[in-house]
């Protein structure tokens, strides 16, 4: 079997922080354990349709944009019999209903529970990829900021990823190279400081 495992992320404003999503599995094995949503490849499905059917499915949500990132081939990783692993990024939509909130869990990526299958190691090989992919492919970048947003939210979603904070000097500068990126003429404010720089994306 070809099995595609979806690491669906958003980025919570609120808790200023990158979250993987998780559900709990309505089937054995691991019935009732926390895993990633993920699906046996159809004949003839493309890759991003499955992953699509897979967030819709366990999560109840729609994707703004994904890619996939490795292969785990490791036989003994399903308990009912070898099979290829998959795994996909993925950036969260919105909701296709109401009861996805009853589906869906978010958890920073430091925050892990145990999940199932070999869900966590798959989480902590793919970490790395995520990370290479920030700032250097439009697609993941775009969908994890928004149309627009500070550089405290890149501070934030570069902390989130790498685990530790960026030097905002190299990040800025990193931010200044990214294709389509460029600083807003409007400003943001947060607190009681001053208007801060807000970078925007062409189209946005």
């Amino acid at each position: 079997m070809v099995s595609v495992d979806v690491l669906t992320l958003r980025y919570s404003t609120a808790e200023r922080q990158v979250e993987i999503a998780v559900s709990p599995r309505r089937t054995e094995p691991y019935l009732g354990r926390l895993s990633l949503p993920g699906v046996v490849l159809r004949e003839g499905e493309r890759l991003a349709d499955a992953a699509e059917r897979a967030a819709l499915g366990k999560l109840g949500l729609h994707l703004r944009a994904q890619g996939q990132l490795t292969v785990f081939d490791e036989p003994s990783r399903d308990p009912r019999g070898a099979t290829l692993s998959i795994a996909m990024w993925a950036v969260a939509d919105s909701p296709a209903d109401r009861s996805a909130f009853d589906k869906v869990q978010w958890f920073p990526l430091d925050e892990l529970p145990e999940l199932g299958f070999d869900h966590n190691f798959i989480i902590s090989q793919c970490r790395p990829l995520l990370v290479e992919r920030l700032w250097r492919n439009t697609d993941f970048t775009r969908a994890l900021t928004g149309p627009s947003f500070p550089v405290s939210s890149a501070v934030a979603i570069t902390k989130s990823l790498t685990g530790s904070s960026p030097d905002r000097g190299n990040l800025n500068r990193r931010l200044a190279s990214v294709k389509g990126l460029g600083v807003s003429p409007r400003k943001v404010v947060l607190g009681r400081g001053r208007p801060g720089t807000l970078w925007e994306w062409e189209g946005a």
